[in-house]
């Protein structure tokens, strides 16, 4: 891990799984390794996954299987860029899949408790307009949201 700051995810044993998911959901990434611990530890038996190193979208984190101590909140948020309706349709479902949940202005839970935000990069175009009307057209549609509709957002903006 040759990076200065890496996050650490904190899961209740799912590292593992919570990584091969999301690795396949983005190019660029890829699960590095996978690390065992040499004695037993409060979450697991000696030889159990302890850590996963894994690279999401170029960039390294840790998966660290450290018990049910510290859940998820959504205090922490990982925000996904999109390009098309197509691409945030996958990605949100994906991510809801198997228990997640759905929440507004883009935001969801995945089933781990993890919470990412779903956000087309046209939205931000649009609630950042400098015509203040388009802007804040936009920004009042995409507070009447769950999953974001591109299409709809700009429809508000333009006053359909």
């Amino acid at each position: 891990m040759d990076h200065k700051i890496i996050p650490c995810i904190w899961y209740d044993g799912a590292a593992e799984e919570a990584a091969s998911l999301y690795t396949s959901l983005l190019p660029d990434s890829r699960i590095d390794a996978v690390n065992r611990s040499p004695v037993d530890t409060p979450s697991g038996p000696a030889g159990s996954v302890l850590t996963v190193e894994f690279t999401l979208a170029g960039r390294p984190y840790l998966g660290l299987n450290g018990g049910s101590a510290f859940p998820h909140t959504q205090a922490v948020s990982f925000q996904i860029m999109t390009d098309d309706q197509v691409e945030t349709d996958r990605l949100w479902y994906a991510l809801i899949a198997d228990g997640g949940e759905e929440s507004v202005c883009s935001w969801l839970k995945d089933r781990w408790g993890l919470s990412w935000q779903i956000v087309p990069r046209r939205l931000w175009q649009l609630v950042k307009d400098p015509d203040q009307g388009r802007a804040q057209r936009a920004m009042t549609a995409m507070m009447s949201m769950r999953k974001i509709d591109i299409a709809a957002i700009e429809r508000a903006a333009d006053g359909a």
